[in-house]
């Protein structure tokens, strides 16, 4: 199976066809149980970051969520961002690893650097469907990198 590539400029970012994708720039891949996934960000959201150094987490395991709750915050050498549900569900658990070491964010952001697991019955985008996402907002996106954005 092999990834897509969206050009972020001269900067690939690979976007796995084995799982599927939040508009929040969040991959989810199943994971055992019934509507249960990992979930990270996308090489898209960490190229955007850069490197992730810090990592919070607002809610407890086992909490229900809403789309665009926010649940914890995210530091790293370009900003400090709110991180936010990808859908409606449950929080099942964080990896903890990551609150110790974050940098598995960054250096295996689709493997050990998973963010949490959670259970919901929400449909998300295919990778297709990720990449058309992200095309239609690039130059947008682009702008507000440079600083061009009014």
């Amino acid at each position: 199976m092999s990834d897509l590539t969206f050009m972020m400029g001269k900067f690939e970012a690979h976007i796995p066809t084995d799982r599927v994708y939040s508009d929040n720039h969040l991959w989810l891949q199943a994971d055992g149980e019934p509507n249960c996934y990992r979930v990270g960000f996308t090489a898209y959201s960490v190229r955007l970051l850069q490197d992730v150094y810090f990592l919070e987490w607002s809610i407890d395991p086992h909490s229900t969520v809403h789309k665009k709750q926010e649940i914890g915050e995210i530091e790293s050498s370009k900003a400090v961002s709110t991180l936010y549900a990808p859908a409606d569900g449950t929080i099942l658990d964080f990896n903890e690893r990551l609150l110790d070491d974050p940098s598995a964010i960054n250096t295996d952001g689709y493997g050990k650097g998973f963010l949490f697991r959670m259970q919901t019955e929400v449909t998300f985008l295919t990778p297709e469907e990720y990449i058309a996402h992200l095309a239609a907002g690039w130059d947008k996106t682009e702008k507000l990198i440079k600083g061009q954005y009014n």
